[in-house]
């Protein structure tokens, strides 16, 4: 997975760095979930995608900076966030059920 995909202008584009990039974007996108869902409640609010977000790309980045680029201090600086939202995520499901399921004719 370290082969060359892209290169240009000395940026080199490898799977492993693919992995890393839609992990950041995972991790980084989980803001905009939570500021939409606090938008839309008109009151801040984490929903439970922010956590499934969180654990994604936290895992991601991770795997690259095992495996892909070998960086202790990408793994430190990952590690604790990715238990942090397992831990998290456990919580919510213990303390809020899942959204009920309304059937249609109830709904009108």
């Amino acid at each position: 997975m370290n082969e060359v995909i892209f290169r240009l202008h000395g940026w080199v584009l490898t799977p492993w760095k693919i992995l890393g990039f839609i992990g950041v974007f995972m991790f980084g996108g989980r803001w905009l979930v939570q500021f939409l869902a606090s938008r839309r409640a008109g009151k801040p609010v984490i929903p439970r995608l922010f956590w499934y977000m969180s654990i994604f790309g936290s895992l991601l980045q991770l795997s690259y900076f095992i495996f892909g680029k070998n960086d202790s201090v990408g793994v430190f600086s990952n590690l604790f966030p990715t238990f942090t939202a397992f831990y998290n995520l456990w919580l919510e499901m213990k303390h809020r059920p899942p959204a009920a399921i309304v059937p249609a004719a109830e709904a009108k």
